[in-house]
C-alpha cells in the first residue's frame, strides 16, 4: 500500500478515537418513577434542612384515598456521590459552601437528568434557597417524571385505529389495555394488574355541558361524571353505579392540554351501595374545531396496593394526546 495512503487512513482512524473519546453517548438513567435521590450529609438531613426537603418533596399527594408520598426519597451523604447515585433521573444535592448558590444541570452524569445544586453558608441560607426554589424544582421533576413514564408506554402500545377513527385522536395507551366497553361516543378500556384493576375512559359531550353560563364549572364536571357512571359503570348489583366520592370535594385546576384550554379535575369515585372505591383523574378538553368536550379519565381499583403511581401512569397516558385536525 501506497506510504502516503497508509499515513491518511492511520490519522483519520486517530482523529475518529479522538472524537469517540471527547464526544461519548450518555449513559441511560435509571431507578423508579417518582423517586428522588438526596445527597446530603446526615447531619443536615437529621436537622431543620432534612425536615424542610421531606415536607417540600415527600407531601401527599392530592385527590388519593390514603396519603402517598409526591417523590420517594433515598438520602445519600455526601462522600458517596459516585457510581449508582449518579444513575438517577433526579438528584439534589445539598451542601454547606462558601457560596450561596442554586444550579440546575442537565444531564450531568446521565440522561434524562437534572441535577439540582443548593449550596448556603448556614443553615438559614440553604433553608431559604430550598423554599424560594421548590415549587420550581418540584415542576421539572414532574415534568420529567411523565416523559420517562410516556417513553415506557411507548414501547408497546395498543393499536390507534377505533379510538382514532372514533373520536379523532391520536394517544399512547399501553397494549395491555383490553376494551370493557365499546359505544358511539363512549370507549372504557381496563388493564388487569395484582389485586385490582386501572381505566382509562374516553367520551365527548356538548360543549354546553360544562361551560354552561352562571354555574360552576366543577359542579358540571361532577354531574356530567355521575352520568356517565349512571349510563355505564356499575357493580355486579342494581343500583351500584359509579359517582363521585362525597367524602370530600374534588380538587380542580385549569391547565392546557395539546394547547387547548382543559379542565382537571382530581378525586375520589365510589360505587353506590357498595364497598369499591378508589381516586380518578379526569381531564375535559375544550376542542372548539371539533365543537365538544373531549374528556379523558383514568380511574383505578387497587384496595390493597399505593395508588401514586397507578395514577401517574395513567397521567402520562393522558398527556400523550393530541387532537387530529379536521
Amino acid at each position: 500500500m501506497n506510504k502516503a495512503l497508509l499515513l491518511l487512513l492511520l490519522t483519520a482512524i486517530l482523529l475518529g478515537s479522538c472524537n469517540q473519546k471527547k464526544d461519548p453517548q450518555p449513559r441511560a438513567t435509571t431507578g423508579k418513577i417518582n423517586t428522588i435521590s438526596v445527597i446530603i450529609d446526615d447531619q443536615l438531613w437529621n436537622g431543620e434542612i432534612g425536615d424542610s426537603i421531606r415536607n417540600k418533596f415527600a407531601s401527599a399527594v392530592i385527590g388519593l384515598p390514603e396519603e402517598e408520598p409526591l417523590f420517594t426519597i433515598n438520602q445519600y451523604p455526601t462522600k458517596i456521590l459516585e457510581g449508582f447515585m449518579t444513575d438517577s433521573r433526579t438528584i439534589i444535592v445539598v451542601k454547606k459552601e462558601e457560596q450561596n448558590k442554586f444550579e440546575i444541570k442537565k444531564n450531568q452524569y446521565a440522561s434524562p437528568q437534572n441535577v439540582f445544586h443548593i449550596s448556603g453558608k448556614t443553615s438559614v441560607d440553604i433553608l431559604e434557597i430550598i423554599a424560594k426554589n421548590s415549587p420550581k424544582i418540584i415542576e421539572i421533576i414532574k415534568e420529567t417524571e411523565i416523559s420517562e413514564n410516556q417513553r415506557i408506554i411507548k414501547q408497546s402500545i395498543l393499536n390507534p385505529k377505533i379510538i382514532k377513527n372514533k373520536f379523532q385522536i391520536s394517544i399512547n395507551i399501553p397494549s395491555s389495555y383490553q376494551y370493557v366497553l365499546h359505544k358511539p361516543l363512549f370507549i372504557w378500556l381496563k388493564n388487569e394488574i395484582i389485586s385490582g384493576n386501572t381505566s382509562l375512559l374516553i367520551y365527548q359531550v356538548p360543549i354546553n355541558v360544562i361551560t354552561k353560563k352562571d354555574t360552576d364549572l366543577i359542579t358540571n364536571i361532577i354531574k356530567m361524571r355521575d352520568s356517565i357512571g349512571n349510563l355505564y359503570i356499575s357493580g355486579k348489583e342494581n343500583n351500584t353505579a359509579m359517582i363521585t366520592g362525597e367524602s370530600y370535594s374534588p380538587y380542580f385546576f385549569k391547565i392546557s392540554l395539546d394547547g387547548k384550554e382543559t379542565y382537571e379535575t382530581k378525586g375520589t369515585w365510589e360505587l353506590k351501595n357498595d364497598f369499591m372505591s378508589g381516586p380518578f383523574i379526569n381531564y375535559a378538553i375544550l376542542d372548539t374545531e371539533h365543537n365538544r368536550i373531549l374528556v379523558l379519565e383514568g380511574f383505578c381499583y387497587a384496595p390493597s396496593k399505593e395508588k401514586r403511581d397507578l395514577m401517574h401512569e395513567l397521567e402520562a397516558i393522558i398527556k400523550s394526546v393530541e387532537v387530529l385536525k379536521k
